[in-house]
């Protein structure tokens, strides 16, 4: 029995025994206990304890959430606001049953930083952390694009079933491309520690021991955490002036249309060429995030002890993940995934009612209208930024071995180190060269674009496939760019 199947007729089981329970409860008038026994109905808890629920939820998203503008640039105020609608909408085409957070994805980090990549600070040279305005937006679009193919994908699930969809996306494709996606990022890591090593490596080094000694919330929050404590240390120490801060108002628009797709669509030199080269550049991306998704929604299955798969169906929560992922990059905020972090305050609380995370989402679209709280965030040491995002790119790329590792792809056979290899080469050579990329004619197309591309020919034109979908042991959802 595949893995999938299992995780259907487990939900299955667990869902009988648990409505079972719930009709005792009812009649025994027994008041639920947060952290014990399943909750599927919040309301029972009360509104402030519900309050506060969201508000955890909500800071459980939030160090990861915020570092994707901090790294790429785009408006923190946007992000926290397409994060909230997002996943109101996710929640509205999934039949409000699925109890899952989008925040910002990584796996496209590299994508805007080959469009659009971060200018260098003229006050310190050598480090590359102010926004490029000018083609942030054409990046955005390319994102826009790689959204919509989460609905291509949603379509052909629909109508043809995973099996046949999934085998040309196996492992010895997607891991190593998820591997070169963490390596073509970790020279900016570098260059933004360089500016303050003990700031960086304190950062480090708490993210390090809250991931794998903390307890409870401790361990989901680590990101923020690492944040928090070099932030604060920095500031101490007169590393951080606090001058946007107190010169931001407290109200305002969360972002400004010129700095949009649609600001973007509606110039009069609209460079067309570098609009194509962002789609070829960005969208093959979505391939990992998409695998990424079958495994988020798989863990919130097992965490709720409903088939989420099912109902309402791994083609709704990919339409809603799609859409919500072209809404943001539409008004220049990241690219929304479903968040591990969160997944795990189901599991820390056992609440899961879906409407506490709605209450989370509403909360970061009130934070999104305060300018002085997205100044705090601009203003972030590069060293911070730097130490934090060293684990993270790293971790990214661990997650590629863990992919071709757990479902045990198999070297000894020439097709499949030929595929592996070429993607590597291609990826991280091409990202290197003095080009920085593949030109034909007007469009010039990423290390990551070439490598995805010919990864996904090579494999459907070798012979010798040895991957079918749902058959391996380890399962086909290894894939989670989460810390």
């Amino acid at each position: 029995m595949n893995d999938i199947a299992k995780t259907i007729v487990s939900v299955s089981n667990k869902q009988r025994n648990r409505n079972e329970r719930e009709k005792e409860k009812i009649m025994s008038k027994e008041k639920p206990v947060i952290g014990t026994e399943g909750i599927y109905d919040a309301r029972t808890l009360g509104a402030p304890r519900m309050l506060v629920l969201g508000i955890q939820h909500m800071f459980a998203m939030f160090g990861a959430t915020v570092l994707v503008p901090a790294l790429t640039g785009l408006s923190v105020s946007a992000t926290l606001l397409f994060a909230g609608l997002g996943t109101l909408l996710f929640h509205l085409l999934t039949k409000r049953k699925v109890p899952a957070f989008l925040g910002s994805s990584f796996a496209f980090i590299g994508g805007y930083a080959a469009i659009a990549p971060m200018l260098e600070d003229p006050a310190n040279p050598g480090v590359f952390n102010v926004p490029n305005t000018e083609l942030l937006p054409y990046a955005c679009f390319g994102v826009l694009i790689a959204g919509l193919m989460y609905v291509i994908l949603a379509a052909c699930f629909k109508i043809f079933g995973m099996k046949k969809v999934m085998r040309f996306f196996p492992p010895i494709v997607v891991g190593p491309i998820i591997i070169c996606i963490g390596l073509t990022l970790s020279s900016s890591a570098i260059n933004n520690c360089n500016t303050n090593w003990l700031i960086a490596l304190l950062a480090i080094a708490v993210v390090i021991i809250c991931n794998i000694w903390g307890k409870g919330m401790i361990k989901i929050i680590p990101i923020l955490l690492g944040f928090l404590v070099s932030y604060i240390v920095a500031a101490i120490c007169g590393e951080v002036d606090f001058t946007p801060v107190k010169e931001a108002a407290w109200i305002g628009l969360p972002f400004h249309m010129q700095d949009t797709v649609i600001g973007l669509l509606s110039k009069p030199d609209l460079d067309t060429g570098l609009l194509v080269t962002s789609i070829f550049t960005i969208a093959p991306l979505s391939l990992a995030t998409m695998v990424e998704h079958i495994g988020d929604i798989c863990a919130i299955s097992s965490t709720c002890e409903r088939n989420f798969i099912t109902d309402p169906g791994l083609h709704r929560t990919l339409l809603g993940d799609g859409l919500a992922t072209s809404l943001a990059a539409l008004f220049g905020a990241p690219a929304n995934t479903t968040y591990g972090e969160n997944t795990g305050v189901l599991a820390l609380s056992k609440v899961y009612d879906p409407f506490v995370i709605r209450i989370a989402a509403v909360l970061a679209i009130v934070f999104s209208f305060c300018p002085k709280f997205a100044a705090l965030i601009r203003i972030m040491p590069a060293a911070t930024i730097g130490g934090v995002s060293m684990v993270l790119y790293g971790m990214i790329s661990a997650v590629g071995v863990r992919n071709v590792v757990e479902n045990k792809v198999d070297f000894t056979k020439s097709r499949n180190v030929i595929i592996a290899a070429i993607i590597m080469v291609l990826a991280l050579g091409i990202s290197n060269s003095d080009a920085g990329c593949v030109t034909i004619g007007s469009v010039s197309l990423s290390g990551l674009a070439v490598a995805s591309i010919v990864g996904i020919l090579l494999n459907a034109i070798l012979p010798g496939k040895d991957y079918e979908f749902g058959k391996d042991e380890q399962g086909d959802t290894s894939v989670n760019f989460k810390v």
